[in-house]
């Protein structure tokens, strides 16, 4: 059995998603509504295995594009953000800020278990949903980095380690 680690970058193209959002800074001061054209990226290390290959690159390629596709034009919202008040109906999802009401149609909206939409908090919610999956955890390396960016030269890391 080799004993040789490795680090395997995953950066494709077609890892990203487009979305609008807006942050909150306090109880009555936010952004505009904006978007952004996010990109993601994953370093998973391990060791090499005695095939020459550490993982199947191709399961976690699927997963992060499953999980990106699945954030791609819509609106996101923060469901933990302590200064929003999410309501959702049969037709619309409408969000509470201070004394403003920002109704969205239902298709067009995401709401997010995360206290803010930023990087720093799409990179965990990220990380989160990909070890999460089964397929991912069987795999066998020992700790992942993912790494997100709202455009360039603005990224956010966050890490997970095998227990």
């Amino acid at each position: 059995m080799t004993s040789e680690h490795i680090s395997i970058d995953i950066a494709k193209e077609y890892l990203h998603f487009s979305a609008a959002h807006f942050t909150v800074f306090s109880a009555t001061e936010r952004e505009n509504l904006h978007g952004h054209n996010f990109q993601v990226e994953a370093t998973l290390r391990g060791r090499i295995g005695e095939d020459g290959l550490c993982f199947d690159y191709n399961i976690v390629k699927s997963r992060l594009k499953t999980l990106c596709d699945g954030l791609d034009e819509v609106v996101l919202l923060p469901g933990r953000c302590p200064h929003l008040d999410i309501r959702q109906s049969e037709d619309y999802t409408v969000a509470e800020f201070n004394d403003e009401r920002l109704p969205f149609l239902q298709r067009d909206v995401k709401v997010l278990p995360v206290r803010n939409v930023t990087v720093e908090e799409l990179a965990h919610w990220l990380i989160r949903e990909l070890t999460a999956d089964k397929e991912i955890a069987a795999l066998p390396v020992s700790d992942i980095e993912l790494r997100v960016s709202s455009g360039a030269g603005q990224w956010a890391r966050a890490a997970w380690t095998r227990p």
